[in-house]
């Protein structure tokens, strides 16, 4: 019997989906704005998620690279590893016209984004698509999003959790068939928008386009502005029930997640993050509830949940869908952000 390629045995392509794709996992010194990728790898597929080729290095972070009981890359290992703006070229080529597909997509850009800053290069990423948000539009019957129940739910054999070439590996393979499953239902791909960062000093820069100077030296500012939460507000979030899509979240305070890294979390797991607080917010999120800022008084008087980050991190592990129907199953990606994003 002849065997017939994808092409062949799958009902139409959807045509607004996009020509190729670089799945990648990095390897980082923390989770801080200030923190630096370790190592890094990519895994190229083509339209249809095969595997083309890929790409593994190191990175000297030029610093203590951090919680090794993870990564398990020393300081000695990573002594003679290439700085980022050794690599930076090669980096490029393979994410180049391609949508950048990681697992907690928001983390992996941001990272990779702020080494091109650092480096004065702007990286070539246009897209992004989050695979947990993809496990959400397809409603996997998953126990938890981590990257393991992903891999086991697809059968996929995880050989070396937490080294940069395995996981991008893992990644790829649960890909493929998630993407067919999509193609097949019609569901729209979680597409994001995303725009490069830029670093600023106190010396006298000509600003790039779509740029805006910081207003301290060594921080990333672009303009930001995310498209509308596709879910209705379910209400207030309920103590010791999970978040769910479409629920308004409000910041207040410092966080030791660099901020707008927590707010993209939200967004790609479904959230509607709100910039004040009001009677329709679900919830506020700050490490000192007793502080007198006009969002915590104001969630005091209107009685809104009020979470620590500790806990907002724990939540957004496992975000209820929407309820009712989930978003029109179509082939084109959703309305992305129409302004340089700071991540």
């Amino acid at each position: 019997m002849t065997m017939l390629d994808d092409r062949q045995t799958a009902a139409p392509w959807p045509t607004a989906y996009p020509q190729g794709y670089a799945v990648v996992d990095v390897e980082t010194t923390g989770l801080a704005r200030d923190d630096r990728i370790v190592s890094a790898a990519v895994y190229r597929l083509d339209a249809l998620g095969n595997v083309e080729d890929h790409w593994y290095t190191l990175v000297n972070p030029q610093r203590d690279p951090g919680p090794v009981w993870i990564h398990g890359l020393t300081t000695d290992v990573l002594e003679g590893a290439p700085l980022f703006p050794d690599v930076a070229a090669e980096l490029s080529a393979r994410l180049s016209d391609r949508v950048l597909v990681a697992h907690n997509a928001a983390f992996d850009w941001s990272m990779i984004a702020r080494e091109y800053a650092r480096a004065s290069v702007i990286a070539p990423v246009e897209q992004r698509l989050c695979t947990i948000a993809l496990a959400k539009e397809l409603r996997l019957p998953l126990p938890n999003h981590k990257l393991a129940s992903l891999a086991a739910h697809f059968g996929v054999v995880q050989q070396n959790a937490h080294h940069a070439l395995d996981d991008a590996r893992v990644l790829a393979e649960a890909f493929r068939p998630s993407l067919h499953a999509a193609a097949r239902d019609g569901v729209r791909l979680p597409l994001l928008e995303c725009r490069p960062l830029t670093e600023w000093s106190d010396s006298p820069v000509t600003p790039r386009v779509g740029y805006q100077p910081a207003r301290q030296p060594n921080s990333w500012r672009p303009s930001r502005k995310r498209p509308a939460c596709p879910y209705p507000n379910p209400g207030r979030y309920e103590k010791e029930k999970p978040l769910k899509q479409g629920m308004r979240v409000a910041f207040s305070g410092d966080t030791s997640v660099d901020r707008e890294l927590l707010e993209d979390r939200a967004v790609e797991a479904g959230l509607h993050v709100a910039t004040s607080v009001s009677r329709l917010t679900s919830l506020l999120v700050t490490n000192d509830p007793d502080s007198a800022t006009s969002k915590t008084q104001k969630a005091k008087s209107f009685g809104t949940p009020i979470v620590d980050e500790s806990a907002f991190t724990h939540l957004l592990r496992d975000v209820a869908p929407a309820d009712g129907a989930a978003l029109p199953r179509q082939a084109t990606p959703p309305p992305s952000e129409a302004t340089p994003s700071s991540e």
